[in-house]
């Protein structure tokens, strides 16, 4: 095994003169759980997708566990496609040892791993039941347990928690992390960000077919300042004087982030300010404000363009 499992350098697709991906590069630790994240459209799934061989770039190169040619390896891979799809008449034992057998897992081998997961999912009562009596959820449990039936090295999945419902996230989650425990890489691309925050190891944000960000979860939260709720004991006067400019009161409370001066400051002007403490708590924003923030960056970047372009147009 390389040191990453997966390794992509300015991959780039283009859809009739659009770009979809924009020179893309990752590099996705053995062994870890690596997100891909981004908007509804942002170039994930073409991402993933040229990644595995299973479309072409128009630019760039990628190695798959240490591979130029991915269908070679493919035997080591467990892919789950963003497009679910089984065979509606298939019992779900049968789906996950066809699934398997199509990676080079033994049929018999297949049926019986297939047993021991879906009890351990807690999910045996359907394992006889056909496909097409299942809900979506369900069958999407079920793709998802074929994809790795075989033990693969490197496991994708592509917005692998889209339809499920809260106990079913939960499953996959406790799946991912048993996966990642018996040595496998996991590269998934999602835009909930509670699971990427729960999860990963590493991250990469995509916004407008280019990466935006790429680095650990407190690295991207790290981007914007802690967050300040301050309760005044004595609220009459001017409170305002004593806290950070920009500081906006809602109720009792006052809201406003710390400066680059730190927290000890901040301290000694609100105890020198006589209004005195009541309430006071201090948190780091969350993945998914950083990862908004991100996004909303590139977003104000692309319409100050079209702006300029509108004017120069005009002008012309």
């Amino acid at each position: 095994m390389t040191e990453y499992s997966v390794e992509a350098h300015g991959l780039t697709k283009y859809f009739e003169g659009f770009t979809a991906v924009d020179h893309v590069s990752l590099e996705v630790p053995a062994g870890s759980i690596y997100g891909v994240l981004g908007p509804n459209g942002a170039g994930k799934t073409t991402t993933l997708r040229m990644m595995l061989g299973i479309v072409d770039p128009d630019a760039g190169t990628s190695r798959l566990l240490g591979n130029h040619k991915p269908q070679s390896v493919r035997s080591r891979v467990g892919y789950l496609p963003e497009e679910r799809g089984l065979y509606p008449g298939m019992k779900a034992r049968e789906a996950i040892a066809f699934m398997g057998a199509l990676r080079g897992l033994d049929w018999a081998e297949g049926r019986r791993r297939a047993a021991i997961f879906m009890a351990e999912l807690g999910l045996e009562r359907v394992i006889d039941e056909k496909i097409r009596k299942m809900s979506k959820g369900m069958a999407q449990m079920v793709q998802l347990i074929g994809s790795i039936i075989h033990a693969p090295d490197l496991i994708v999945l592509d917005e692998p928690f889209s339809g499920l419902d809260p106990v079913n996230q939960e499953r996959l989650e406790m799946l991912v992390r048993r996966e990642r425990e018996r040595g496998a890489t996991i590269l998934f691309s999602t835009h909930v960000m509670a699971h990427a925050e729960r999860l990963c190891d590493r991250i990469a944000i995509i916004a407008r077919s280019a990466r935006r960000f790429e680095g650990t979860v407190d690295q991207a939260r790290a981007l914007l300042p802690m967050q300040v709720r301050y309760t005044p004991r004595d609220a009459g006067g001017d409170v305002a004087a004593s806290l950070p400019p920009g500081a906006e009161r809602r109720g009792d409370d006052w809201h406003f982030a710390i400066r680059d001066d730190g927290v000890e400051p901040l301290l000694a002007r609100i105890t020198a300010s006589g209004h005195g403490v009541a309430g006071l708590s201090i948190t780091r924003p969350g993945l998914h404000d950083a990862f908004v923030h991100i996004v909303r960056q590139v977003d104000a970047g692309f319409a100050a363009d079209a702006r300029a372009d509108a004017i120069e147009e005009s002008a012309a």
